[in-house]
């Protein structure tokens, strides 16, 4: 008797913008995209604690605790039972880490791609400000050249 195994398998899931993310490893990589952040620190609806921080470090480690202080946040993914997107807006969303009663919310002020990109500017040596003066100088000097090319 010949015995096929059904090789069925469903597609990993599919966030965008807004859901719910139960593997740990998935809230790992998402969590540690982010750098400062706003937290609020409910329990059954009740604003315990709230403030800004950086995320220094994300971890699964069943050993250790998540530690919110000093505007320093150590998050272990296994503090949580899920994590649910919520979108605001189509720039703004957060993110509420649950854990039975009580759940943290996280709402970006920055991630690590907004980091780079603002250090990419530090070291070229110019912000945007300096930037569009630059810009300004150039466009004002092509002028003035090709004014002095029209009276010649």
């Amino acid at each position: 008797m010949n015995h096929q195994t059904n090789n069925c398998q469903l597609p990993a899931p599919c966030i965008i913008e807004s859901g719910i993310l139960v593997n740990n490893e998935d809230i790992r990589r998402l969590i540690n995209d982010l750098t400062q952040v706003r937290y609020i620190h409910d329990i059954d609806g009740v604003v315990q604690n709230q403030g800004q921080g950086w995320i220094l470090e994300v971890f699964n480690n069943p050993n250790q605790a998540t530690i919110v202080v000093n505007n320093s946040l150590y998050i272990n993914i296994q503090s949580f039972d899920y994590l649910k997107l919520n979108q605001v807006s189509p720039y703004e969303t957060y993110f509420d880490l649950i854990q039975d009663n009580r759940t943290l919310r996280l709402i970006p002020l920055a991630t690590v791609h907004q980091e780079q990109q603002q250090q990419a500017s530090k070291n070229l040596g110019f912000d945007q400000d300096n930037f569009d003066e630059m810009l300004g100088e150039v466009f004002s000097a092509k002028w003035d050249v090709q004014c002095d090319d029209d009276f010649i």
